[in-house]
């Protein structure tokens, strides 16, 4: 099983690993367009206001693109403990024990905007990048990850689970993965997308099964993983599951 977790604009700072290489990462096949995007991040970094109105952010936001500049000479840090924020404090994968812990590193994998795919121990530098930010000088990041994010993933002989937002969902289809919806249900049994809980409740999804002992082939035995870990999920298609959450 391979679980597609979304990324997070925040990035915990430092780290303890030599310099970013692409080398050492999983799914080497993605290396092209991750040094060209790492390369055109740091150049545009010595514009600060250029790199601040390419990447969307105001000019208290400084510090991001110093990130960028430092993209090849930053000390780097596993993926699952450079992304923060609420879908990774929900995750909270300093809590794993050590078998559960080798089970995730194996299972999650960060879809990303500048490496296109981050398994869990991969390890990365802090950086600033959205997955709907157009660089000058290229065309969408949709235009660069899609010829060659679609054929890596078509390759992983794996049920795949995906929990991308629409924003990463978008770099790369996944033909067979199973999408889970989060929703609410109001008194007349009218169910509704849960927007403020959404990346909090993936993430427990995501916990239970990357510390799951189970294999899971199926879209029932993913079920059947997340109500043992106390999260009500059904089956609403042949490859889609809802989560359901109280109001």
């Amino acid at each position: 099983m391979l679980v597609l977790l979304p990324p997070s604009e925040t990035k915990a700072e430092g780290g303890e690993g030599p310099p970013l290489d692409l080398d050492r990462l999983s799914f080497p096949e993605l290396n092209p367009v991750r040094r060209k995007l790492a390369d055109a991040l740091t150049d545009l970094a010595g514009d600060p206001e250029a790199s601040l109105a390419a990447l969307g952010l105001s000019p208290r936001q400084t510090d991001e693109v110093s990130r960028n500049a430092r993209l090849w000479s930053a000390p780097t840090t596993p993926a699952l403990r450079r992304y923060t924020g609420v879908l990774y404090d929900a995750l909270d994968i300093t809590a794993f024990p050590k078998g559960a812990l080798a089970r995730a590193q194996r299972r999650l994998v960060v879809a990303s905007a500048l490496f296109g795919l981050a398994r869990a121990d991969d390890s990365i530098p802090a950086y600033r990048l959205s997955g709907n930010t157009n660089l000058p000088g290229f065309a969408t990041l949709r235009t660069l990850w899609k010829p060659v994010l679609e054929p890596a993933l078509a390759e992983v002989d794996e049920l795949i689970v995906d929990l991308r937002s629409g924003t990463y969902a978008a770099l790369a289809k996944v033909p067979g993965a199973v999408t889970v919806r989060v929703v609410t249900e109001d008194r007349q049994g009218r169910r509704k997308t849960v927007s403020h809980h959404n990346k909090a409740y993936k993430g427990k999804l995501a916990a239970a099964l990357a510390a799951s002992r189970a294999e899971p082939s199926t879209v029932d035995g993913l079920a059947r993983i997340a109500a043992k870990a106390g999260i009500p999920v059904e089956r609403t298609g042949q490859r889609e599951l809802e989560l359901l959450t109280a109001e």
